[in-house]
């Protein structure tokens, strides 16, 4: 069994995994590692201990996800990987949210007002968090992890490539599903309906 070790920096982001995992990798296991740190100290010693923990625990693959924000999303994903030793290199794989994950959910603004019942106008935007959050009712206490999971398994992520941090990411992870020996969807190929 194919054992995918992840750091993320939200519930939102795992959820955003778990949905691509089932999607895309079944019979995969997800094995969490330690939380992501703020600050950018933090984070370059978090990354070597990750990818150490990671691998004690089996894991096959490691995914480092996080939101840009405010920065770069190609700053954010070059500044992570010059943090990964050159030795884990090959297991990992980098995705720098351009602003944060919701920008990839929300790329179909009408996909994810039909499934939220919220008019498209609303996600029209540069940052869609708060009017996602809203729509799926999110709150401290629950974190709908399990219907955004579900989100993405359906998603239209053909549509998501448009964010082309999102089109890093899934480049990466056909890369690492190549030389893993799996396959995972090509967004790529023409639709067959089309």
């Amino acid at each position: 069994m194919m054992r995918i070790g992840y750091s993320v920096e939200g519930s939102t982001d795992r959820a955003l995994l778990k949905g691509l995992q089932i999607r895309w990798c079944k019979g995969a296991q997800l094995v969490e590692g330690r939380f992501r740190g703020s600050s950018g100290r933090s984070r370059r010693r978090e990354i070597p201990k990750t990818c150490i923990e990671l691998i004690y625990k089996g894991a096959d693959i490691i995914i480092f996800l996080r939101d840009a924000n405010d920065e770069s999303w190609r700053d954010a994903l070059r500044n992570e990987r010059e943090r990964c030793r050159p030795e884990h290199q090959h297991l990992t794989v980098f995705g720098a949210c351009d602003r944060n994950v919701e920008c990839w959910i929300c790329a179909d603004a009408e996909w994810i007002a039909a499934k939220t019942g919220k008019p498209a106008s609303d996600f029209h935007i540069a940052d869609p968090k708060r009017v996602f959050e809203h729509a799926m009712g999110i709150s401290s206490f629950d974190r709908k992890e399990e219907e955004i999971a579900d989100l993405v398994q359906d998603a239209p992520l053909r549509n998501w490539l448009s964010n082309r941090s999102f089109e890093d990411f899934y480049d990466q992870l056909c890369q690492k599903s190549k030389e893993l020996g799996c396959s995972i969807e090509n967004l790529r190929a023409r639709p067959q309906n089309a």
